[in-house]
């Protein structure tokens, strides 16, 4: 029990600082920047693991309408998502993320 709260204590440490290429933290928080949920200059620094919780539930409920796809999304929406992600993966490419590595490399 002890364990598991101090995981619910942790701390992520902002999407700017997320070395990790398209992480799935910083994908739930770029994905509430499309929703509008928060806003784009919100980097999540600092939060708890409760409170991206929070807005990964609010993400996954503006999905649903659309079925998980950018696809579906609505142009305004499916503009945003493409900008939001094209900077992300030029972002993570630049820190040396690369899309071909397997698990183990």
């Amino acid at each position: 029990m002890a364990r598991m709260e101090k995981h619910r204590q942790q701390t992520y440490m902002g999407i700017h600082k997320d070395t990790a290429g398209l992480s799935p933290t910083g994908n739930i928080i770029r994905d509430a920047w499309v929703f509008g949920i928060l806003p784009e200059s919100e980097t999540c620094e600092n939060w708890t693991v409760d409170r991206i919780e929070v807005v990964y539930e609010k993400v996954c409920t503006a999905w649903e309408p659309y079925g998980s796809l950018a696809s579906h999304l609505p142009p305004e929406l499916q503009e945003r998502h493409a900008r939001i992600y094209a900077a992300a993966i030029q972002r993570a490419r630049e820190q040396g993320w690369n899309p071909e590595l397997g698990d183990e490399d």
